[in-house]
């Protein structure tokens, strides 16, 4: 908001304020003069009417006393034939009541009630040749009969058909003059009823005018000196009475309303026009000035803010602003240095590649043009890291950026290309955007030219490290078209070249991206999966040298009704890196221990349960709980349950992994070390092992089980043995491999040889052919025959 407007909806509402009290007070004084004034036209307009209401009584009482003194009348009651009465008679009477009358149009009716108030005769003039006399009139007929009056005069209001005017009077039927009251019960009532058309008329548009209605009492209503109503007197025990409602806008109260309130709107907007201009000229329009300067050194327009020479608080503002804007500046470009700049290695930062890079992208996916990112990480670094200390891991990525930059420079120089940026990332991930037209090369050489600086090992100070770069590539807008879909897709493509052997480039492709949809869609499916309805179990039997079944490791398979058949292989990193493996662990846990029984029936009660879990379940306290209560829950012995944990859980064991490890082996689990000799392991990390079983990894089988390497396979099991440790050897798939186990003095075997992964089921019918199998003729293992090798090699296919 400008400093005008602000002025503006500072003093309008003061202002405002003010003729607004000053109107109120005007319109209060002249209010009661302009109610007083409406009260009196009002009075005068209910005279006028309580004067039409009075004639219309009086032509009542004229139009009776007139149809008395004429013959037809007489004539028509003293007449004893009552055929001719009613034919002759009654249509002179007719004849009579439409003399009388003005207005043919007039509603007027005539009535001789006999002394039970029976009609003798009854007529009207209007539309209905079948009319009858009204109820309300013939309920004041009967009012009549018992009371003392012979003659009186009512208004009939409250009907909800016509509003009428009744004459009536008691006459003896032989002399026709007001009877005696003693004669009464024998006299005849005779009514005259008027429709008082005029009086009504003025009602109803009085009605209109005020919008209230009129009310007719017997006794006048006292009226309100803050409301406009009048009463008027119009007979003798009757009064009309009219309350006009506050919202109604009577007379000049509403003109006069509007007119104070425009006037103050007027002089409002006047008086505030006029301050604005004269703020507007000494005030605000110095102090705009000032902050158009501020604006255009903010926005870079100008660099310098330039003093007005203007006297006062205005000209001192400005100074002291020009004095704080510099050394604010000199300041900031200190700060935004620091800022965008990377402590360690002296290149750009994260938030300055972030800022650079999305200005580029925005410009290639506007105006036209391609950028390319490179995603650089350093491999094995924390291997270096760790083992060398950080000092040297330090100089490493320091050597590191000076060359890389060197690298890009020389290239982006020879080939007169824009400026690129490079930036380190985060540890040691580097980033490098190029803005290169595609399939010109430039690429492939940066690429080469980083990966030549690790061709014989990485040089820091004399010493070369074995670190190797893996570069992953992204274009835009081909591959992406905002920067956190391009590094992401270029992380994509670099995690691509470390899984095909590190020390390469990869270009993010179609394939990357479908194996990040299918990660997806398996993390999808993993958060809506229900164990009991896709997961099941398969066993893997393990055996002795004398080829008995000491145990199981149960391993779960999962068929989804969306995916299909998925690997553990496939799901369970995918699940660890979501943190959905705890859900999917504990079911392990409960089912393995379920199906137990059905594995003791089939090996014995010795018979060990091997289940797998994930590494990162030894951060939950709750899981050695988990483990007692369903071991408590299946009433199975803790001794028969070995928990198997991946050999690289060891690498770094925390306080809280050793605590949780020694807990479950207290409450008498076993603990087994599976796939041991996958990860970085040492004679140190052997001896620190508190595991009962070491089950060496297969890939470890695959590369000692030979005659070279017999004595060192001997060694590592004996290492293991001096431990008490027992070993099993893990991917037996040849009588080859088997034999070299054996000769190594390993204790259990694992592996497609003996059997491949089976259900219960299926396990049984194996188990039964195996009890055969050792019960027959035996020599140095004659329980794995020929056939039974075939077989089991023919399972890994």
């Amino acid at each position: 908001m400008t400093l005008g407007k602000r002025a503006f909806f500072l003093i309008f509402p003061v202002v405002l304020a003010g003729y607004l009290l000053a109107a109120l007070s005007v319109y209060f004084i002249e209010s009661r003069a302009v109610l007083a004034l409406e009260r009196t036209r009002l009075s005068q307009q209910l005279d006028h009417m309580a004067a039409l209401f009075r004639n219309e009584v009086s032509q009542s009482r004229s139009f009776l006393y007139s149809m008395l003194e004429g013959n037809a009348v007489r004539l028509f009651v003293s007449e004893s034939d009552e055929a001719y009465r009613n034919n002759a008679l009654g249509l002179r009477l007719q004849q009579s009541v439409r003399s009388l009358s003005d207005d043919p149009k007039k509603f007027i009716s005539f009535a001789i009630l006999n002394p039970d108030l029976t009609p003798g005769y009854y007529f009207e003039n209007s539309d209905d040749p079948f009319a009858e006399i009204g109820p309300a009139q013939f309920a004041l007929a009967s009012r009549l009969a018992g009371g003392s009056q012979l003659r009186d005069w009512s208004f009939l209001h409250d009907t909800e058909t016509r509003q009428l005017i009744v004459y009536s009077e008691f006459i003896d039927p032989v002399t026709f003059s007001r009877p005696l009251p003693s004669a009464k019960a024998d006299a005849l009532l005779v009514q005259v009823a008027i429709e008082p058309t005029q009086f009504l008329s003025m009602q109803r548009a009085l009605q209109h005018e005020y919008e209230a209605d009129i009310t007719f009492e017997t006794a006048p209503q006292p009226s309100s000196s803050t409301n406009l109503s009048a009463a008027v007197r119009m007979a003798p025990s009757l009064f009309a009475t009219m309350t006009v409602p506050p919202s109604h806008g009577s007379g000049n109260m509403g003109q006069l309303k509007l007119l104070l309130v425009s006037g103050a709107l007027v002089m409002s907007f006047l008086s505030v026009g006029l301050m604005i201009a004269l703020i507007r000229r000494f005030i605000t329009n110095p102090i705009s000035a000032l902050d158009r300067q501020v604006t255009a050194v903010m926005s870079g327009e100008n660099a310098d803010i330039r003093e007005t020479g203007a006297e006062g608080e205005i000209g001192r503002l400005t100074g002291n602003i020009k004095q704080l804007h510099d050394q604010s500046q000199r300041a900031l470009n200190l700060v935004q240095q620091a800022s965008w700049t990377d402590t360690l290695t002296g290149i750009s930062n994260r938030a300055h590649f972030n800022m650079l890079a999305a200005d580029i992208i925005n410009s290639v996916t506007t105006k036209g043009g391609h950028c390319s990112l490179l995603f650089i990480d350093i491999d094995h670094f924390k291997f270096v890291n760790d083992k060398y200390g950080h000092e040297v891991g330090d100089d490493l990525l320091q050597t590191l950026a000076m060359r890389i930059e060197a690298v890009i420079s020389g290239i982006v120089a020879r080939r007169q290309m824009l400026p690129a940026v490079f930036a380190r990332l985060s540890g040691d991930e580097f980033a490098v955007l190029v803005q290169s037209t595609p399939r010109d090369g430039t690429i492939r050489e940066m690429c080469a030219a980083i990966l030549g600086l690790f061709s014989n090992g990485f040089e820091v100070r004399g010493k070369y490290y074995p670190v190797t770069a893996s570069i992953g590539v992204a274009i835009c807008p081909t591959d992406a078209n905002n920067l956190a879909e391009l590094i992401s897709n270029a992380d994509a493509a670099m995690y691509q070249a470390k899984t095909d052997g590190k020390n390469r480039s990869s270009r993010f492709s179609r394939a990357l991206q479908d194996k990040r949809d299918r990660i997806r869609q398996i993390q999808e499916e993993l958060r809506l999966v229900d164990p009991d309805e896709q997961f099941h179990l398969v066993y893997m039997p393990m055996v002795d040298t004398g080829g008995k079944v000491i145990g199981c490791e149960a391993l779960l398979r999962w068929h989804s009704p969306v995916l299909g058949n998925i690997t553990p292989d496939e799901f369970v990193p995918i699940a660890e890196s979501t943190g959905l493996f705890t859900k999917i662990d504990w079911w392990v846990i409960n089912r393995a221990m379920s199906e137990y029984h059905r594995l003791k029936q089939l090996f014995g009660p010795e018979t060990v349960l091997a289940i797998n879990i994930s590494s990162a379940e030894l951060h939950s306290k709750s899981i050695s709980d988990y483990f007692s209560d369903c071991a408590a829950r299946h009433r199975l012995d803790p001794r028969v349950i070995e928990i198997e944990l991946t050999e690289t859980y060891a690498v770094k064991l925390g306080d809280q992994l050793h605590r949780n490890i020694e807990t479950l082996r207290e409450r008498g689990f076993r603990i087994s070390i599976d796939d041991f000799g996958a990860g970085y392991t040492s004679v140190q990390q052997i001896i620190e092992y508190t595991a009962n079983t070491i089950k060496l990894d297969r890939a470890l089988v695959q590369n000692l089980a030979n005659e070279e390497s017999l004595p060192a396979l001997k060694a590592m099991i004996a290492l293991c043995h001096a431990q008490e440790m027992i070993v099993v050897g893990e991917g037996v798939d040849t009588p080859e491999k088997l034999a070299m186990l054996t000769a190594a003095g390993c204790d259990h075997f694992q592996g497609y040889l003996i059997s491949k992964p089976l259900m219960l089921p299926e396990l049984t019918i194996w188990a039964l052919k195996q009890t055969a199998k050792i019960a027959g003729p035996a020599d140095d293992y004659s329980c794995f025959t020929d056939r039974d090798r075939q077989s089991g090699i023919s399972n890994l296919s």
